[in-house]
């Protein structure tokens, strides 16, 4: 399901009807930092679960390896 240039197209219209065109370039630059700061949440999320993850794993082998010995 993606966005084609029809319905950009009519965002931006109805953007530039809202907000005006002085204030599309404020908006957009706003937009564009939220989606910089989502994404490196999103990076910094994910490798504190891999993080997680293998600090599990490698607990589990250390107990398991006690407990053959």
């Amino acid at each position: 399901m993606s966005i084609g240039f029809s319905e950009i197209f009519l965002i931006l219209v109805v953007a530039l009807l809202l907000f005006g065109g002085k204030k599309i370039p404020e908006l957009a630059r706003a937009f564009g930092r939220a989606s910089y700061e989502y994404k490196k949440a999103q990076e910094i999320i994910k490798k504190e679960v891999e993080d997680l993850t293998n600090e599990i794993e490698t607990t589990y082998d250390n107990i398991k390896n006690s407990k053959e010995k």
